[in-house]
């Protein structure tokens, strides 16, 4: 039968020309238009507090569609916010050194300390004086030597306090406190995480087909609250004979009428099915029964928010 079609396209074509060939040659087929729809909802339950869309509108992307009770949800929020910054300033405090007024208060010490050395240093030269000419015990030489050691130790005491007063927290502490810091930030981000699965903004611009819940109701987790039909969702859908599988390609352009459509319509394949399949039963006719068929998608060209799912249109393939 397909070469008895094509040798009657040909004689055709010879008979009344090369306009008339193209037109014997091309193919009406019978389809629908199509829409893959976005569900939208909430990774967590919650009652719906607000609904910024209703069915019919057209959304861009980024649009508010719905909110749920974040009252709470703030509040962990806040805390975790809050929580973080005092984990960071903690943090911050452990790598700076002391206060400046506590420096300040350790190099008086230190001076203090480094005057009582000398002191001492000076009485202890005048009781080895003392002693060479027989003036004073040798008792007295040695509390001064004890002296001048108690007066050392303290300035050296205090040049360690300074030293160490410059350097921080120690390192053990500044990683334990670092944990906490990642710890704090990722409840944070959680917390945000949240916020924005209860107020899911609009993944692309859209109709919105479906609206599922009001405000008040309980919408369970994972359930869809609106449905939206971005433009670059909407395709034709047809069936294509067998004998004709070899004429079309992936990418090839055919042209679609239908109610309202332009006059130029035109559509390009975006999937052939591998595996044939019966006439689905809302294309039956007469003379298209029992015969397999391929399911072929196209991709409309233009304002493809014109095209309404199930409509019927018809496919002109050549």
């Amino acid at each position: 039968m397909a070469d008895v079609f094509l040798l009657r396209s040909v004689l055709v074509a010879a008979l009344l020309g090369p306009s008339a060939a193209a037109a014997a040659d091309s193919l009406t087929l019978q389809g629908y238009v199509e829409g893959e729809y976005v569900r939208v909802g909430s990774a967590v339950g919650g009652v719906l507090a607000g609904l910024a869309v209703r069915e019919g509108d057209t959304v861009v992307k980024g649009a508010p569609l719905f909110a749920l009770d974040l009252v709470t949800d703030h509040a962990v929020r806040d805390q975790a916010a809050a929580q973080l910054a005092q984990a960071e300033a903690h943090l911050a405090d452990l790598r700076k050194g002391k206060r400046p007024d506590e420096l300040a208060a350790i190099l008086a010490r230190k001076a203090q300390a480094g005057a009582s050395l000398a002191l001492s240093q000076a009485t202890l030269k005048r009781q080895l004086a003392l002693v060479a000419r027989d003036f004073a015990a040798h008792a007295a030489v040695d509390q001064a030597k004890a002296a001048v050691d108690r007066d050392r130790a303290a300035v050296n005491q205090e040049s360690a306090d300074y030293r160490t007063a410059l350097l921080g927290g120690r390192e053990d502490e500044l990683l334990a406190q670092e944990a906490r810091v990642a710890e704090a930030r990722a409840e944070l981000a959680k917390a945000d995480k949240k916020l924005a699965d209860e107020a899911p903004p609009a993944p692309d611009s859209a109709f919105v087909e479906k609206v599922y819940y009001r405000p008040g109701e309980f919408v369970p987790a994972g359930q869809p609250v609106v449905s939206l039909l971005p433009p670059a969702n909407v395709k034709l859908v047809f069936f294509l004979p067998e004998p004709r599988l070899g004429r079309l390609a992936p990418g090839q352009e055919v042209g679609f009428a239908c109610d309202g459509c332009a006059a130029d319509a035109r559509a390009r394949i975006s999937f052939i099915a591998s595996q044939a399949e019966y006439t689905p039963p809302v294309i039956y006719s007469v003379g298209s029964r029992d015969k397999l068929v391929y399911r072929v998608e196209a991709r409309p060209e233009g304002d493809r928010l014109a095209l309404h799912p199930g409509q019927p249109v018809d496919v002109v393939v050549r």
